[in-house]
């Protein structure tokens, strides 16, 4: 996370971190491109976003060129570390198993994926 663990990705922050994440480094206009598959958001709004998100520390900018390369300035898998475990604190009162019991109760879940948490769940009780 940035320097201040108190700045905290919006959704639409999020949506661009996950573009970049995928894509390791992009311009505005290839984010942009990537946003518009998913809702209608305009060009300046994706640039506005992307220039405050650099003021927090969320990404970098390389500014050698006309055209400024954005990437994450922040890790992925520790992202969403921080956000679940705020999810599960302030949510279902630091209950990871009540967490697990809403999704899996609430959402489709896959043979392959069952098999991988009932692995996960194995490895648990074996510790």
């Amino acid at each position: 996370m940035p320097k201040n663990n108190a700045v905290k990705p919006t959704e639409s922050e999020l949506e661009i971190l996950q573009i970049l994440w995928k894509k390791g480094d992009a311009t505005v206009r290839q984010v942009h491109v990537e946003m518009l598959e998913k809702k209608d958001v305009g060009y300046t709004t994706t640039l506005k976003l992307m220039q405050i998100m650099h003021e927090k520390g969320l990404v970098e900018r390389d500014e050698s060129s006309r055209t400024h390369i954005y990437r994450a300035a922040i890790n992925k898998l520790n992202t969403q570390n921080f956000l679940l475990n705020k999810m599960i604190h302030g949510l279902f009162g630091g209950s990871s198993g009540q967490l697990i019991m809403q999704a899996l109760g609430n959402h489709k879940v896959s043979k392959s994926e069952l098999e991988k948490i009932q692995s996960l769940i194995n490895s648990i009780k074996d510790k």
